[in-house]
């Protein structure tokens, strides 16, 4: 279990409870359950092999795009979807594609409604980037093509940049 102490309480940062008799904070310290992870959808194709897996061609570009959903699914769960999608291509057409939908399932508790959204648009995507990160690493491996390390992506910045646009501009943004 990972716990999310949002500095609230100065106890317990470690990840465990106070062992009884833990103060008023104690029994409300902001938690943070992971319940599930899941691959919700896949799609890798490469309609070039196998000639692009001879190389890349000329001018091979990468584009990565990435986006987060999330929503109520029962009294304090709540599930955070990542949808990240690569797309390589070159001069001489698509080399790959690969789009998934990595979703996990959480619980939180206590945690103040305004601190709400971050959670689930910054903690929760940054618990689940690393399986994201292999699921597609490994796939692109398998399909014959040098594995597709992504960078660690900042979701604190990201979740920054879509406020900063505006609610009514970061709703109306497509996948």
């Amino acid at each position: 279990m990972v716990e999310n102490n949002n500095g609230n309480s100065p106890k317990g940062s470690n990840g465990d409870q106070p062992a009884g008799g833990g103060g008023a904070d104690g029994g409300n310290a902001a938690q943070l359950s992971v319940l599930a992870q899941y691959v919700k959808d896949f799609s890798f194709e490469s309609p070039g092999a196998p000639q692009t897996l001879q190389g890349p061609g000329q001018n091979p570009q990468l584009q990565v795009g990435v986006n987060v959903n999330a929503g109520p699914r029962g009294e304090d769960i709540y599930e955070t979807v990542v949808h990240l999608e690569a797309h390589a291509k070159s001069d001489d057409g698509v080399i790959y594609n690969v789009e998934i939908d990595y979703g996990g399932l959480f619980r939180i508790k206590n945690v103040p409604e305004k601190m709400l959204q971050p959670v689930l648009f910054v903690d929760c995507p940054t618990l689940l980037f690393p399986f994201v990160r292999r699921v597609i690493a490994d796939v692109v491996r398998d399909g014959g093509f040098p594995p597709l390390m992504l960078d660690p992506i900042d979701f604190g910045r990201l979740y920054a940049q879509n406020l900063s646009k505006g609610g009514e501009a970061a709703e109306g943004q497509p996948n």
